[in-house]
Parts: structure tokens; C-alpha cells; sequence
């Protein structure tokens, strides 16, 4: 059964949020896919991902685009988000990230869904909230993170 992780940014923004995530993924010997709401949103991040700090980065390849399916981390905007007849992606990701609003009818084909919103934003929040609601009633296991006044986790349901 998927689980899907609601991770409510407060106090840090997607930037620095999602490259620790996407570690830890990594360190896991996991494959991922993010969904992004725009094309313009995957360039954003694609960058960011080779550059979110000096001695590091993260190896990724983009949707549509050359060998993916050797990619640990593929980036697409939704329309763009691959997959074949069963919805396997490219690279086989065991999870899925939803950012800036990006939904999927796919989330059964992950072991784990991460949607992560801005908090600050009130229809961001809103409509984090109805997929929170849709994703609970379609049965799957729901957890919601929220940031402490320190910038950490705090699992709230």
C-alpha cells in the first residue's frame, strides 16, 4: 500500500526541503520521479539539483529526455510525466514527489508519495488540504508533516 506524506513548508522553502529528501532517497537505494506543476519549474529545479551545494549534488535526468531510465531522479512537469502502458516510469521510481500543486493518478505505483506544499500560500494550503482528503478517502495510508519553529519535523497525523 502507498503511503502519501504531506510535508506543510513553513519556515524553509522547497529548495532547501527537497534535495535533503532526495538524499535520503538516495541513501535508501531508492529512484524517484518529481512531478512539477510547470515546465519552467522543472528547469528551476533541474538547476538546482547540480548546484544546491558545493560539495554536492544530486544526478538526475529529465522527462522527457536521454537514458532516463538509468536515472536515480527524474524531473517532469506533469503533462510530461511518462510512463508506459502500466504506468511504470522510465526509471522505475519507487517514490513520487508532488510539488507546487502537481497531482497524479498514479500514486498506487509507489511505495511512497511525498506532496509537498507551501504553507504561506493559503490556496496552496487549501488545496494541499482537499488532496490530503481525496487521498485518505481513496484509502491510502495518510501522514502530514508540519515545520517546528526550529525548521524540524513534526509528524502530526
Amino acid at each position: 500500500m502507498t503511503e502519501v506524506w504531506f510535508y506543510h513548508l513553513q519556515r524553509r522553502p522547497l529548495e532547501s526541503v527537497l534535495p535533503v529528501l532526495l538524499e535520503r532517497c538516495l541513501e535508501r537505494g531508492w529512484r524517484s520521479l518529481i512531478l512539477t506543476g510547470s515546465k519552467e519549474r522543472a528547469e528551476a529545479l533541474d538547476g538546482h539539483l547540480w548546484t544546491f551545494r558545493d560539495d554536492s549534488f544530486l544526478p538526475h535526468g529529465n522527462l522527457p529526455g536521454p537514458n532516463a531510465e538509468y536515472q536515480p531522479i527524474l524531473l517532469a512537469a506533469a503533462p510530461d510525466a511518462g510512463g508506459d502502458t502500466s504506468g511504470v516510469t522510465p526509471n522505475r521510481a519507487n517514490v513520487l514527489f508532488l510539488v507546487d500543486g502537481a497531482i497524479s493518478d498514479r500514486m498506487a505505483q509507489f511505495e511512497r508519495c511525498v506532496d509537498l506544499f507551501d504553507g504561506n500560500d493559503a490556496a496552496a494550503t487549501e488545496a494541499a488540504r482537499g488532496r490530503y482528503r481525496q487521498a485518505r478517502e481513496a484509502g491510502y495510508e495518510v501522514t502530514y508533516w508540519q515545520q517546528d519553529a526550529d525548521g524540524g519535523w513534526v509528524k502530526r497525523g
